[in-house]
Formats: structure tokens, C-alpha cells, sequence
């Protein structure tokens, strides 16, 4: 794969900005030594050649960003901490820019869009690199890569710390809703969505203090020199064919027919039997069959949802930043899930559990234990073989960002690796999901062939 960087343009918001400074929540924290995470939208255009593509295309793509980063203002900042403040803040100042990698590439539009695999290190040259150091963080960069005469690309690297995977989705929408609304209507000052909401008062008080130093002992103590640096724990690289992407699809009918299978083998008439329960545990018992070995060895689930409506008071759907809180099923035996459907129907009826509590928390208690919460399950990962865990949701949307080309043909959440997987909704027809997994490929095969064997199964 040949990539040529063209120019790395500096996007300021359309509106500017005063000096501000954002302190990070206890929903942040913990996230502050994650690395990046990364999503590619693709979008085919067969009229994209170089001349199109940059007199037309991409001028509306940065005069659209401009205008939508005055809402997003803390994209165009950095995280920073100070010496003498307990936690860092994200700091936005005069004429701070988010930075957009403009490439182009000779690569086969089909293919890296494509659900098969393909590897890995070529998605993630299709996202930009997210500067940081000891004291300052980048919050948020992207990349948008030309294949002349097939399409591009949009990728993007964001900070989890300071932004979860509805906001940055909300983000990508609100985007290219404004770039739509400039290609239909010549207007550069249509803004019709409401704007994210930046305030965070409800979780910066006296109560949650408290929390903040503990989420922040947490997180040193999991730094082997204990520092404050925002230096993060760094995934391996990525450097070799080996490693691929590939995307599964349960379409709504395999949904459904699983459902069957759990309604008729379960002996708890109550299951949640959503799509993101049967995906995640289906593709979960496939992961475990695929890395066999002792059936005594622990494994662990780790289930997130978004608490923003689950809050007293509640947050706004529209609010920036992260608030994610997780629950795990920690050190089962791996032989649990392996059982054929009986490990089926076990994961189904764990994770249905793990969802309906976080569907119904107790708001106070669950603030004051959220680092307690954290803490055990650090710990307990460090302890397991194999951790399932899910990325995005299928109820954010992906498939709705049309910046005024049409919708994209393929999303892929390229920082997954292991027995992390990345839901989405699929992308045309509803009730199903797309399950992206990222793993070398003699596992993928393995995976696969468990996949697709169990979906023969009446």
C-alpha cells in the first residue's frame, strides 16, 4: 500500500474561542492511559477524481468541519496537567486547531472497505497519529484519503478521556449533517442540530471529589514509575500482514433464530434478548472455542453501557464527553462457554444479567462505588486468559453520516485487538449486527469457522 500525505491542514473553529478549561470527570479518568481509539467511514464516489476531489469535496469537508467545531470546541484542545492540580483538564486556547491529514492512496477502495479481512496496518494508515507527552495530550486529529476514481475516506483518533464512543459518533453526524446541508443548499451558515452540551456541573461537586482522587490513584497505580504523565499505555504496534480486520454479520434473521435457541434451552423465562446481547455472545463463545487449551482456565466479561439517562439528575442525550460504566462477570472457567449450545445459552443469560443491572442502578450507590467498581475489575482482568469486551454500539448510527455523497459504504473501528470486538448496526437492513474483530489469522480462521458452523445449528 503506497500512501502520499498532501498536506496536513490546521482546521480552527469557524466561531474562534476564548481560553477555557474543561476539568476531566470520573467518567474520564480511568480512561486517561487507553490508547487511541480509531474509526475509518468510507464512501464510494467514482467521480472523485484528483480535480473533483479537491476543488469540490474537500473544500466542503473543512469549511463543514470549521462550522461544527464551534460547537465541539474541546476537539480543537489538548489535555493537560498541571503540577499543582489533582486531575488534568482539557485545555482549549485562542486559535487552537484540530489537525486534518489531507492523503491520497493506490489502494483497492473495494477491498479495505470491503467485510472481509484485510490488514490491519492498512486500515490504521488510514487514521492520523494523536500527539502527546508527559503533560499534553492531542485530543482529537483526522485523516481524510483520496482513492482517485473509487472514493474516500475519513478517519479519526480520539482521546478517550475526553470523549466516548456517542459522543464522537454524535460528532461524525452533526458533521456531516452540516456538509450536506452546505451541498444542497450553498449555505455555509446552516446549522439546524441542536448543539452538544459541554456542561458538566452535575459531576464536578463535593460528592464526586472524592471519587476523582481515588479514580486517580487508580490510574497511577497501574504505571509502573506511578507518575502523573499522560504518557499512555501504547497497544503494540501493528506492523505485519498477519494481524487482519474482518467484519462478521448476524443478519436479523440469525438474530432471531438465535433468540430462539436461548427462549427454547433457558430455563430463565426473563433473558434481555436484545441483538447486542446475542451478537456479543455469540461471537464471545466462537472466541473461546477458537483459543481452546485448559477448560479451568479463567476467563472474564466485561459489559459497558451509557449512563447518561441512568444519572440523578440525568445528563443530556446530547452531553460531550464520556459516561460509560462497566460490569463484568470476572474468573469463569473458559469450559463454561466451550460446552457447545450449552456455553451458548450461558453467555446469553450472564450477559443478559450484566445488562439488566445497569439498566436499573441505584444512582447513588452506583456513584459512590464507580472506583470501587473500577478497581475490582483492573484486578480481575489481570487474572484472566481471555476478556470479552465490546466497542461502539448497533444503536449509534454509523451508517447514517452522509456528508452529501451518499451514505458510507463500510465503518470499521480499527484500535480493537484480542477478544475485543467493535458492534455496529448493519448497514442495510435492521435487527441484525456487524461484529468487527481484529486478531492474527490463523485465530480468524478458527473464529470464522466456529461462526459460521454454529449458525447451521437448529
Amino acid at each position: 500500500m503506497t500512501l502520499l500525505v498532501l498536506e496536513v491542514a490546521q482546521i480552527i473553529p469557524y466561531t474562534g474561542s476564548d481560553s477555557v478549561a474543561i476539568p476531566l470527570t470520573f467518567f474520564d479518568l480511568p480512561w486517561l492511559l487507553v490508547h487511541p481509539f480509531k474509526q475509518v467511514f468510507f464512501y464510494r464516489h467514482t467521480a472523485s477524481t484528483r480535480e473533483h476531489f479537491h476543488s469540490f469535496i474537500l473544500p466542503k469537508l473543512k469549511s463543514s468541519l470549521s462550522l461544527v467545531l464551534s460547537s465541539y470546541l474541546p476537539l480543537s484542545g489538548c489535555i493537560i496537567w498541571n503540577p499543582n492540580e489533582l486531575k488534568p483538564s482539557i485545555v482549549v486556547s485562542q486559535n487552537d486547531a484540530v489537525l486534518v491529514t489531507i492523503a491520497e492512496t493506490d489502494s483497492d477502495f473495494s477491498h479495505l472497505s470491503g467485510y472481509g479481512q484485510r490488514p490491519a496496518s492498512e486500515l490504521h494508515s488510514l487514521t492520523p497519529k494523536l500527539p502527546f507527552s508527559d503533560d499534553s495530550a492531542a485530543v482529537f486529529s483526522l485523516q481524510i484519503t483520496l482513492f482517485p476514481n473509487q472514493g474516500f475516506s475519513i478517519g479519526f483518533a480520539a482521546h478517550h478521556a475526553v470523549l466516548d464512543g456517542k459522543t464522537a459518533s454524535m460528532f461524525i453526524k452533526d458533521w456531516a449533517h452540516s456538509c450536506k446541508q452546505q451541498h444542497i443548499e450553498n449555505n455555509t451558515n446552516i446549522f439546524s442540530l441542536p448543539p452538544p452540551s459541554l456542561d458538566r456541573s452535575s459531576l464536578l461537586n463535593d460528592v464526586t471529589a472524592g471519587i476523582d482522587e481515588q479514580m486517580i490513584e487508580i490510574v497511577r497505580s497501574h504505571r509502573e514509575d506511578k507518575s502523573r504523565s499522560l504518557n499512555r499505555n501504547i497497544a503494540g504496534e501493528i506492523g505485519d500482514d498477519d494481524v487482519v480486520l474482518a467484519t462478521l454479520v448476524l443478519s436479523g434473521d440469525d438474530v432471531e433464530r438465535l433468540r430462539e435457541r436461548c427462549r427454547r434451552r433457558s430455563r430463565d423465562d426473563d433473558l434481555h434478548l436484545s441483538a447486542f446481547v446475542i451478537a456479543y455472545a455469540y461471537a464471545w463463545i466462537c472466541f473461546v472455542k477458537a483459543r481452546g487449551g485448559n477448560g479451568e482456565r479463567l476467563v472474564s466479561l466485561l459489559v459497558g453501557a451509557d449512563f447518561r439517562n441512568r444519572l440523578d439528575p440525568p445528563l443530556p442525550a446530547n452531553y460531550f464527553g464520556n459516561c460509560l460504566y462497566s460490569v463484568g462477570c470476572y474468573k469463569r472457567k473458559a469450559a463454561d462457554f466451550a460446552d457447545g449450545e450449552k456455553g451458548f445459552v450461558t453467555a446469553v443469560e450472564i450477559i443478559s444479567d450484566l445488562v439488566k443491572s445497569l439498566s436499573s442502578p441505584s444512582p447513588g450507590m452506583m456513584i459512590e462505588t464507580i472506583a470501587q467498581g473500577y478497581a475490582i475489575g483492573f484486578d480481575s482482568i489481570g487474572e484472566s486468559s481471555q476478556v470479552g469486551t465490546v466497542a461502539m454500539s448497533n444503536k449509534f448510527g454509523v451508517y447514517e453520516s452522509d456528508f452529501g455523497w451518499g451514505r458510507p459504504v463500510k465503518v470499521d473501528f480499527v484500535s480493537i485487538r484480542g477478544e475485543g470486538i467493535a458492534m455496529a448496526e448493519t448497514r442495510d437492513q435492521s435487527g441484525g449486527a456487524e461484529i468487527g474483530i481484529c486478531m492474527n489469522k490463523t485465530d480468524f480462521h478458527l473464529v470464522f469457522s466456529f461462526f459460521n458452523n454454529g449458525l447451521q445449528q437448529n
